[in-house]
């Protein structure tokens, strides 16, 4: 199940003309994503995480624990990536209530994304859970860079 969009990031950070790799991040809080839902988080809920503008490549991306996970479950494991395409593409089954502050997710090998004429999200998908989630926090990042048409870079006189 899909949840709102009110816990996603803005994207912010798109650099000069001269193109530069930046960084997009955003803390999700999942005593506010399980407010939000109005119930219980579960296995299967996508979380949508970090918005990417269009014409942009995803470079890298991943988690960092903030806040330790707090509840009953046992085995709450996380995907992050990009729904209807790789969505365990950045982190592939993270151990979330195994982990500690500090901890964090990223896959090796990563495939770089391209997100294409429409702005997308990269989306947290709770993999497996037993038990409840009631809060803990993740610092969702990517490392991205603007690919869209720079223009004519001549002078006009």
């Amino acid at each position: 199940m899909a949840l709102g969009d009110n816990t996603t990031s803005p994207a912010r950070g798109v650099g000069a003309r001269g193109r530069h790799p930046y960084m997009i991040q955003h803390e999700l809080n999942f005593a506010t994503a399980a407010s939000d839902k109005g119930t219980a988080l579960a296995a299967n809920d996508v979380i949508p995480g970090l918005t990417i503008p269009a014409n942009t490549v995803i470079l890298n991306a991943g988690l960092e624990v903030t806040e330790a996970h707090a509840g009953t479950s046992t085995d709450t494991d996380f995907d992050f990536g990009i729904t209807g395409g790789d969505l365990d593409n950045f982190v592939d089954g993270f151990d979330f209530d195994g982990a500690s502050v500090g901890d964090y997710a990223m896959k090796a090998g990563q495939t770089p994304v391209l997100v294409g004429a429409t702005s997308d999200t990269i989306d947290i998908e709770i993999q497996a859970m037993t038990g409840t989630t009631t809060g803990g926090k993740v610092r969702m990042f990517a490392v991205v860079m603007n690919v869209d048409d720079q223009g004519d870079l001549a002078a006009n006189e």
